[in-house]
């Protein structure tokens, strides 16, 4: 599967995690941190897909490390659900400033290679501010928490899509070392 596929399945399940969670404003914390679990496995497996996917390439291990704590954190909130979901709400906190810097990292080296390119560096701001808010202020009301969580999915999943379809058309490789460019559809 190509990296932009990758990137598009990562705003997929972002996107449907956060209508999912508008069109469902009342649920409860731990059913909240139930369907985050769910999305942040699934996000990491792909981000790690993209980071094998990168081979060589300079930014592999980011994507691989971004990965690998999604997954950790999707199987312990999926784990540990109803025993501690203030303690989830802080990791969940803590994931997303470490995601959000992830993908401003990325974004800043693909902004090298096209310029005016921004969509991966929303994705990562929209993740730094879902951190700082849910870190610095997880007493938050449940339906607060929702309606924060569900415009984070929106916003992280819909710059992730943008994102990948640029790569589509024809942009470099997501986080690439080298500046070869792909040809249109059948990107690889």
């Amino acid at each position: 599967m190509a990296s932009w596929s990758l990137l598009a399945l990562r705003g997929a399940f972002a996107l449907l995690f956060g209508v999912t969670v508008v069109l469902w404003p009342t649920m409860s914390l731990p059913a909240l941190v139930l369907a985050f679990g769910i999305y942040v496995l699934l996000d990491g497996i792909a981000a790690v897909a993209i980071g094998t996917r990168q081979g060589e390439r300079e930014h592999a291990w980011l994507w691989l490390l971004e990965g690998f704590a999604g997954v950790g954190l999707g199987l312990a909130a999926l784990a540990w659900t109803r025993t501690a979901v203030e303690l989830l709400v802080v990791a969940i906190g803590l994931w997303a400033i470490a995601t959000g810097a992830t993908e401003i990292a990325v974004a800043r080296r693909l902004r090298r290679e096209v310029p005016g390119e921004v969509l991966l560096l929303v994705a990562g701001i929209a993740s730094v501010l879902l951190g700082i808010v849910v870190f610095f202020m997880p007493s938050t009301s449940a339906f607060g928490l929702v309606l924060l969580f569900g415009t984070y999915g929106l916003v992280f999943g819909a710059s992730l899509l943008g994102q990948a379809f640029r790569l589509r058309r024809g942009v470099p490789h997501v986080g690439g070392g080298d500046r070869q460019f792909r040809p249109g559809p059948r990107a690889t």
